[in-house]
């Protein structure tokens, strides 16, 4: 479906799941910053919930209010039906997310959200990406801090380096921040589903079609003090090496070989010890179902610390760079990563779908290839830091 061709939805962007503590940051952050004339609205199942949060943002009157529901199939066809673009915040999404992501494919209205989830991503490949390529639908996941500072970070490193050559990027992550209870039910339920997980990697491996004449790999790295960054380095098992692997195999800017590592960066060894058996402890716990749901209780979904303490937090993903002789070292930084930059991020990717000259996409993609440089200058307009740091 032609960008000219959804002209005359009602809606330029709606926001699914405004209610919940990250869609509420979101919709306040896009009640401060679209442009004039944006059409835009939010959605979700309680429309008095949704008109009582609209009555708290400037500019009330201006923004729509949409009745949907993840459990409505009907609803969910109807509001992909009125909008060029929905940003939905409403999981876990293995257990949600389908039903509009099915809704917006055969609309032909361009999605994104916020999953971390490995296992979703897979099965809306496998599921939706052929049906979107057909229809025009841009499926964009993992839109917060899972994926774009790494994504679009491994991108703006390989833009400092030759082309045409094998590469090399490592990424470090650093932050102190506060998951957010979605992030963290999300997390719970992955671990808790590795054979799912398992089964659908399998299943997007058998419809990938394969690289043909290049190379992108994402191994993961061993455990090392990084004298490059000085700290420790610890390989880091979330989406995010996945996502980038997956805009190296789409963008021939990546080289004939590509290769990225993704590590935690901790100055000190026993706080990296202790982080690396905090993580095993908690993904043991979430094999046994009493301990995964009181687990749950700690940090439910829709909660979140408190503006003062998001003011204190911030996050830093320190590249390195090799090939052709050269090597870059590049950062993406920014303020609190769980909750203010991950509604920023998301609320800018979900603008530059519906406002920005885009590259001609469709079916399932990463911010890199969907949005690439055009995401990047607005984020950096918006406050994040992508800079780079040394070259040699």
């Amino acid at each position: 479906m032609s960008k000219s061709s959804k002209e005359g939805r009602r809606y330029d962007v709606v926001l699914f799941g405004a209610t919940g503590f990250v869609g509420e940051l979101t919709a306040r952050y896009l009640a401060a910053h679209a442009p004039e004339g944006l059409r835009w609205a939010i959605a979700g199942r309680s429309e008095d919930r949704l008109r009582r949060l609209r009555e708290r943002l400037p500019e009330a009157k201006d923004i729509g209010v949409v009745r949907a529901d993840s459990a409505d199939p009907d609803s969910l066809r109807e509001l992909a039906g009125h909008a060029r673009v929905v940003a939905s915040t409403v999981g876990p999404y293995v257990q949600y997310g389908e039903g509009l992501v099915a809704a917006c494919t055969d609309a032909g209205t361009d999605y994104l959200d916020l999953t971390g989830e490995p296992e979703f991503v897979d099965l809306m490949y496998v599921r939706y990406d052929a049906r979107a390529r057909e229809t025009g639908a841009r499926l964009v996941h993992a839109c917060g801090f899972d994926s774009v500072p790494h994504d679009l970070g491994a991108y703006f490193t390989v833009r400092q380096l030759p082309e045409g050559v094998p590469l090399s990027v490592d990424g470090f992550v650093s932050a102190d921040g506060m998951f957010s209870g979605g992030t963290f039910a999300s997390a719970l339920g992955q671990f808790a589903r590795g054979r799912q997980l398992a089964a659908a990697a399998r299943e997007r491996r058998r419809h990938e079609p394969r690289l043909v004449g290049r190379r992108a790999a994402t191994p993961t790295g061993a455990p090392r003090f990084a004298g490059e960054i000085g700290a420790w380095a610890l390989p880091l098992p979330t989406i995010d090496p996945q996502i980038v692997r997956r805009s190296a195999k789409a963008l021939e800017r990546y080289g004939p070989d590509f290769r990225y590592r993704h590590y935690a960066a901790v100055r000190h060894l026993p706080v990296a010890v202790g982080g690396a058996l905090g993580v095993g402890a908690l993904m043991a716990a979430a094999q046994v179902p009493q301990a995964r749901h009181w687990l749950s209780d700690r940090l439910k979904p829709g909660e979140g610390p408190s503006p003062e303490r998001r003011a204190r937090s911030w996050f830093s993903v320190r590249f390195v760079g090799e090939g052709g002789g050269r090597r870059v070292f590049t950062e993406v930084a920014g303020g609190d990563p769980g909750y203010d930059e991950t509604a920023k991020m998301f609320a800018e990717a979900a603008l530059s779908l519906a406002l920005d000259d885009l590259p001609p996409t469709s079916g399932q993609v990463t911010t890199a290839v969907a949005m690439g440089d055009a995401l990047i200058d607005r984020l950096c307009a918006a406050g994040l830091r992508f800079r780079v740091a040394a070259a040699r």
